[in-house]
C-alpha cells in the first residue's frame, strides 16, 4: 500500500461547491424544466385559442338565426273573398285555399303605398307581395279558420319576410347578388328599404325559431326547432328512465356483490370496450333489433332513446363504479361492525356517499347522448317531420326529429338561410349541454364529501 504522504506529490486543489450556486448540470436541468412548462403553456394557449375561435365563429354566424325580419300589415278580412256565400259556415270558409288569401295581402300593400307615399317604379302590389314569405298566406288562413267571427274586420299581422329579404338586412344578400338571383330583384330590396324607413318592416327576436316546426326548402325563414327540441327531450326521458337504474344496479352488483372470477372479469372488460365503440355501431344494432326485429316505428323517440340508452350504459356503469370505489373501506367496516347487513351497508351508507359521482356521470352521459347524430341517422330520424309529437307515452312512438339531426338536415339544403339556421341550432344545442354540465358541477359541489 502506497502512502501518498511519503511520495512527495502535492495533492490537487479540491473543487469547491455550494448549494447557493448552480453548476452546469443544474442549469441545464432547470432550463429543460422551463422549456417543458413553456411547451405546456403554449399547448394550452393553442387549445384555448381554437376553442374561442370555434365558439366565436358559431356565435357570430348563428346569432342572426334568432332574429327575423317581419312586415307588419293591417289585413282586411274581406267577406267577399273568404265567405262568398255569406253563410258563415266553416265548410265554405275552409274551401278557400292559401291562393285565395293572396289578394288580401296585395290589397294591404296598395293601402301602404297610398298611406306612406312609397313605391318603386314598375312595382305592382302583386310583385310587392313577394316580399312576404309563402308562409304568410298560410298564417292568414290558419288565423281565419281559428277565428271565423272576425271575417269582415281589419286585423294586424306580423308576416315573415321572405328569406332573401331577411338575408338582405343581415348582410347575406346584396344588390349585386340580387341582380343575379331569380328569387329577388334589386327593386324589391329598394322597396324593403322604404318599408323599413316607414316602420312597416323591422327585424326583431324570433321566438318561432325555438317553437315552430321545420319548413320546406322554399321557406327557410319559417323553419324552427320545436319538433327537434321535443324529440330530444323525449329521447332524454327514455335514456334517463332506463339507463340510470340499470346502470346503477349493474355497477352495485359488480362492485359490491359479484364474485371475482373469470366471468366477472370478462364482463368488466366488455363494459370497458363498449365505452369505446363508435356510436354508429349502436345505430346499426338499433336498426337490426328495434326496427327490423321488434318492428318499432322509424324516426320515433322510443327507438332513439333505446339506442342512446345502449350507448350511455357503459359510461354510467364506469362512472358509478368509480364513485363506489372512492368511498373509504372504513365506512363499510364500520357499518358491518355495528351489525348492518351487506345490503344495508351498500344502500344506507355507501350509495348515498357515492351519489354525487353517480349523478355527475349520469348527467355527462346524457349530455353525450344529446349530441349524438350517427346512430339516429341509421334509425330514420333524418326524415322531414312537420307535425309535433303527442304527449307521452303516445308521443314516444310518433315521428320526431332531434337537435343534432336537425343541424345535419339544414346543412344539406341549398339555401344559405338554412346554414344560418343550422348554426343557430348549434348554439341552442350548446346551451342545453352547458346547462347539463353546470347542473352536474353544482350537484357534485353540493353533495361532495372530502375524505
Amino acid at each position: 500500500m502506497t502512502d501518498l504522504s511519503n511520495t512527495g506529490a502535492a495533492p490537487g486543489p479540491r473543487k469547491k461547491s455550494s448549494l447557493m450556486v448552480q453548476d452546469a448540470r443544474t442549469k441545464k436541468r432547470n432550463a429543460a424544466e422551463k422549456r417543458f412548462r413553456l411547451y405546456g403553456v403554449v399547448a394550452i394557449g393553442i387549445a384555448v385559442l381554437a376553442l374561442v375561435t370555434l365558439l366565436a365563429s358559431v356565435l357570430i354566424n348563428g346569432s342572426s338565426a334568432f332574429r327575423q325580419t317581419f312586415i307588419t300589415m293591417d289585413i282586411y278580412l274581406d267577406p267577399a273573398k273568404l265567405d262568398k256565400n255569406g253563410t258563415g259556415a266553416m265548410e265554405d270558409i275552409a274551401k278557400v285555399s292559401t291562393f285565395g288569401y293572396a289578394p288580401l295581402i296585395q290589397k294591404a300593400f296598395e293601402t301602404i303605398f297610398e298611406q306612406e307615399n312609397i313605391g318603386i317604379e314598375g312595382m305592382t302590389p302583386k310583385t310587392a307581395a313577394e316580399l312576404i314569405s309563402p308562409e304568410g298566406a298560410a298564417q292568414l288562413r290558419r288565423y281565419v279558420l281559428a277565428n271565423p267571427e272576425e271575417i269582415g274586420d281589419t286585423v294586424s299581422f306580423d308576416f315573415l319576410a321572405g328569406g332573401r329579404i331577411d338575408g338582405y338586412f343581415k348582410g347575406r344578400v346584396t344588390m349585386a347578388s340580387a341582380a343575379l338571383d331569380n328569387n329577388v330583384s334589386p327593386e324589391q330590396l329598394q322597396l324593403a328599404d322604404q318599408l323599413k324607413d316607414a316602420g312597416v318592416l323591422r327585424t326583431k327576436f324570433n321566438w318561432a325559431f325555438l317553437t315552430a316546426a321545420d319548413a320546406s326548402e322554399n321557406r327557410p325563414e319559417a323553419a324552427g326547432l320545436g319538433v327537434a327540441i321535443i324529440g330530444s327531450l323525449y329521447m332524454m326521458m327514455v335514456v334517463l328512465v332506463l339507463a340510470l337504474p340499470i346502470g346503477v344496479a349493474a355497477s352495485i352488483y359488480l362492485e359490491e356483490f359479484a364474485p371475482k372470477n373469470r366471468w366477472t372479469d370478462i364482463i368488466e372488460v366488455n363494459i370497458a370496450n363498449l365505452a369505446a365503440v363508435p356510436s354508429i355501431v349502436f345505430g346499426i344494432l338499433g336498426l337490426a333489433i328495434f326496427i327490423n326485429f321488434a318492428g318499432l316505428p322509424k324516426s320515433a323517440p322510443i327507438v332513439g332513446g333505446l339506442v342512446l340508452t345502449l350507448m350511455t350504459l357503459p359510461t354510467i356503469i364506469i362512472a358509478t363504479r368509480a364513485s363506489l370505489k372512492s368511498v373509504p373501506p372504513s365506512i363499510r367496516s364500520a357499518a358491518l361492525g355495528i351489525g348492518a347487513s351487506k345490503m344495508q351497508t351498500v344502500f344506507h351508507h355507501v350509495l348515498p356517499l357515492a351519489l354525487p359521482g353517480i349523478l355527475t356521470g349520469t348527467i355527462l352521459g346524457l349530455a353525450q347522448a344529446l349530441g349524438e347524430t350517427a346512430p339516429l341517422l341509421l334509425i330514420g330520424m333524418v326524415a322531414f317531420v312537420r307535425d309535433f309529437p303527442s304527449a307521452p307515452p303516445e308521443g314516444l312512438f310518433d315521428p320526431a326529429a332531434a337537435l343534432p339531426v336537425q343541424v345535419y338536415n339544414w346543412t344539406q339544403r341549398a339555401d344559405p338561410a338554412f346554414v344560418e339556421r343550422a348554426q343557430g341550432a348549434i348554439i341552442t344545442l350548446l346551451v342545453f349541454l352547458l346547462i347539463m354540465n353546470t347542473v352536474a358541477i353544482i350537484l357534485r359541489r353540493r353533495f361532495e364529501r372530502r375524505w
